[in-house]
């Protein structure tokens, strides 16, 4: 019991997805982790997740100014992660997840300057599918496990999703939102995850996981000028399209079980580099890392569990893209763009065993 529990607490948190809380543009990716059981089955897992971004940051600098002044950008995201995992054998199990996204942008600068005016995206987000493998045999090692993940990142979300922008008081024009809000990526990636767990005891152990997207693709062709003509210096420094970056995220803590419930506290690392594993690092990118206290909360009954997960930010950092280090070079004068984040994000799910 105390391994299904602790288990169960690792699938909850590693069931919905990563996503920097802010215009740092990494979209849900993480997998489901799998669990050892001795029976074959089905698992249904629905999971939401909600933040508001608002706090600009340029390296791990806070513009506070942005938000005395009223000129900062607010992103609201809604994500419903529907995720179906296949129990093959005792090592072996198999899923998919499809997650269903709304965002909102409420900005001054993507319109006309003066007043705000909001754009939104809504439908499909880009859907994984994953094979896990347990590297111990749970029939045989009981305190800790160690599974790997493979799967693949399809490109199902539009990213080229597109709205109403007011230039001036009187009209507007159809341009592509912000990559941040964009639903998908446009590539095909590849996913790697590591996710392990040890008991010390029937009450006490710890977690950890890894995950990476690498996303071969360089470019999808989507315009960063909001429905109006790309700048000279975007086209020079080749920002005027949206680059489709990988992303990776680390998680680590200790979790206490009680009865039903595991508690748990740990830390939660996710981060965008300004250059991809596989591939170029054209096309615009917002990097950077935050780096969040993560406390969680799993409650299992019978073939039910339900998971809420809290993280806050301890450090957020917006760091120079490869094309900010170019215009760096060639003007002798310190480029690094900024991005909002978030304080919080809220995360609570529920998992039936079908």
């Amino acid at each position: 019991m105390r391994i299904l529990l602790l288990v169960l607490f690792l699938t909850s948190i590693c069931s919905y997805e990563t996503q920097a809380q802010g215009c740092v543009a990494i979209k849900g990716t993480a997998g489901v982790c799998g669990r050892p059981s001795n029976a074959k089955g089905w698992e249904l897992g629905v999971n939401n997740r909600y933040f508001h971004s608002y706090k600009h940051f340029v390296g791990t600098e806070e513009q506070k100014e942005r938000v005395e002044k009223g000129t900062q950008v607010k992103n609201y995201a809604y994500e419903l992660d529907i995720s179906l995992t296949m129990t093959l054998n005792l090592r072996w199990s198999l899923a998919a997840t499809v997650p269903v996204l709304y965002f909102r942008r409420s900005s001054l600068y993507e319109h006309d300057g003066k007043t705000r005016h909001s754009t939104y995206s809504f439908g499909i987000g880009d859907a994984r599918v994953a094979a896990y493998r347990w590297m111990f045999n749970p029939a045989k090692v009981h305190k800790g496990n160690l599974q790997i993940g493979l799967g693949i990142k399809l490109p199902t979300g539009n990213f080229n999703y597109q709205d109403y922008f007011y230039k001036k008081a009187d009209s507007s024009v159809l341009g592509p939102v912000d990559q941040s809000i964009q639903l998908g990526d446009g590539g095909t990636g590849i996913t790697l995850e590591i996710n392990g767990f040890y008991n010390f005891s029937h009450k006490i152990g710890v977690y950890g996981n890894f995950f990476y997207l690498s996303n071969p693709r360089e470019v999808n062709g989507t315009s960063t000028a909001r429905g109006g003509t790309a700048s000279a210096t975007a086209k020079k420094y080749n920002t005027d399209v949206m680059s489709v970056p990988d992303l990776f995220m680390v998680r680590g803590g200790a979790a206490y079980t009680v009865k039903k419930f595991t508690f748990s506290g740990g830390v939660r690392i996710e981060a965008l580099p300004s250059s991809d594993l596989i591939g170029g690092d054209r096309g615009f990118r917002r990097p950077g890392y935050i780096i969040s206290a993560e406390p969680s909360m799993t409650y299992v009954r019978k073939a039910i569990s339900f998971n809420l997960s809290v993280p806050f930010a301890l450090k957020r950092n917006r760091t120079q893209s490869a094309s900010d280090k170019r215009r760096t070079i060639d003007t002798g004068v310190h480029q690094q763009g900024d991005a909002a984040f978030a304080d919080y994000l809220i995360s609570a799910g529920v998992t039936f065993r079908l």
